[in-house]
């Protein structure tokens, strides 16, 4: 499957990381080694905590209101998180948002961070708009300075003890319409280098015997389909994987969203979910934040965050919410996968055996009816917790998720098991 890139600083600051006291050292590590946190404001009352100009919590969102000041052609406001400090140096910060953006209208995401020695620049990870007819979605290019840079959607640093997020809401001048965000959060973590990991065992959990009725999409039949959104095929596991959950919650746009693609084509609806997380830095539709805020605009909850080990899994699949999961393995290393090796693919965990071993919905099966498959479970999780660099890039995604809901299935509790 075709990876995100990240540049040859991003493997510096990675084999910069240090293994938690007491864990094992960088051959494995165990799942007590993984630092995360998951942050996030939702609720009118959470986002009044932010410091706003020209910005207003209407409806439970934030909006443009008497607009700070007009740039570029644009009327502008600024919410600014509070300072958020997870409790040990974070090394990776993933944002991502749940909003709407009118025509003319579109949204910039930043962040910065905080040490001893003082505050670093503001970074922008995202020029964001729910379609591409009036801006081009783009994640934010390196910008390496005083305390790190921009890989896409991730902020990589040595270091930092505390973050903020910063939204810049704009529309064009003159007019009234406004970008509506309804939810910002980010992930802070700081995991250990390492090549495998320490498996965790199944938890005494409802979600062993379950598996959640997610219909089933094959990237591989889309082979060639726009290269103008990197061309389908094995390109697409991304939003592959986040319409079979969009499939799930009943969630898919109408077919009038993708009258555009060719009915010549199988399943339509794939190409318009890669067209609508398309990244035009990257050159691809695997931007995390691009497809959770899509699959937001259409469940009402999206986000991007980390868990600690399949245990963390099994408590969202009991709660009825699948996972996008990125996976990363050699030949050999993930039984009965349809491909033989991966830098980083996309799967969506749709339930668990009895015996603890993960039940997925495999984007890269060649037909719909072969994308339900079986893992082993040291397997799976092995793929999918390890993170290390690999000569001039980063293998593994240290056991991120896209975590798609809609209202009818509540979050499970955040524990130290989990996220």
């Amino acid at each position: 499957m075709r990876t995100r890139p990240l540049v040859a600083a991003a493997v510096a600051a990675a084999a910069s990381l240090a293994v938690v006291p007491g864990a094992p050292g960088p051959a494995a590590a165990a799942v007590s080694a993984r630092r995360i946190s998951y942050t996030h404001w939702a609720t009118a009352n959470q986002l009044e905590s932010g410091t706003a100009h020209g910005v207003a919590v209407q409806d439970g969102r934030l909006v443009v209101g008497t607009p700070a000041g007009t740039r570029g052609g644009y009327d502008y406001g600024t919410w600014t998180s509070p300072w958020v400090s997870p409790g040990y140096d974070l090394t990776e910060l993933i944002p991502s948002w749940n909003g709407s953006t009118l025509r003319d209208t579109w949204v910039k995401v930043e962040v910065r961070g905080r040490r001893a020695s003082g505050t670093s620049s503001w970074d922008r990870t995202a020029s964001w708009a729910l379609d591409d007819v009036q801006r081009r979605r783009t994640s934010g290019t390196s910008q390496t300075d005083d305390f790190g840079h921009v890989s896409y959607d991730t902020w990589l640093t040595s270091g930092v003890g505390a973050w903020q997020v910063r939204l810049t809401l704009l529309r064009k001048a003159g007019t009234t319409a406004t970008p509506e965000v309804e939810a910002v959060g980010a992930l802070a973590s700081r995991l250990p280098s390492v090549s495998s990991v320490t498996t965790s065992s199944p938890g005494a959990s409802s979600a062993l015997g379950t598996v959640l009725p997610v219909p089933s999409y094959s990237q591989m039949v889309h082979r060639n389909e726009y290269p103008q959104y990197d061309g389908g095929g094995e390109a697409w596991c991304s939003p592959t994987s986040t319409t079979m959950v969009l499939a799930y919650y009943h969630a898919l746009p109408p077919r009038s969203d993708y009258a555009w693609v060719s009915h010549a084509y199988q399943d339509r609806v794939v190409d318009h979910v890669a067209r609508m997380t398309y990244d035009t830095n990257l050159g691809g539709t695997g931007n995390w934040a691009f497809n959770t805020a899509y699959a937001a605009s259409r469940t009402g909850a999206g986000f991007v965050t980390r868990l600690r080990s399949l245990r963390g899994a099994e408590d969202f699949i009991a709660a009825g919410i699948p996972l996008v999961a990125s996976i990363s393995f050699s030949s050999g290393q993930l039984s009965g996968a349809p491909i033989s090796s991966t830098n980083g693919h996309l799967v969506v965990i749709v339930g668990f055996r009895k015996n603890g071993d993960v039940v997925v919905n495999d984007p890269a099966a060649p037909t719909r009816a072969t994308v339900r498959r079986t893992y082993d479970r040291g397997q799976f999780e092995d793929a999918w917790l390890k993170r290390y660099p690999s000569g001039s890039s980063m293998r593994g995604s240290g056991g991120m998720v896209y975590v798609i809901r809609d209202a009818a299935h509540p979050l499970p509790p955040q524990s130290s098991s989990a996220w």
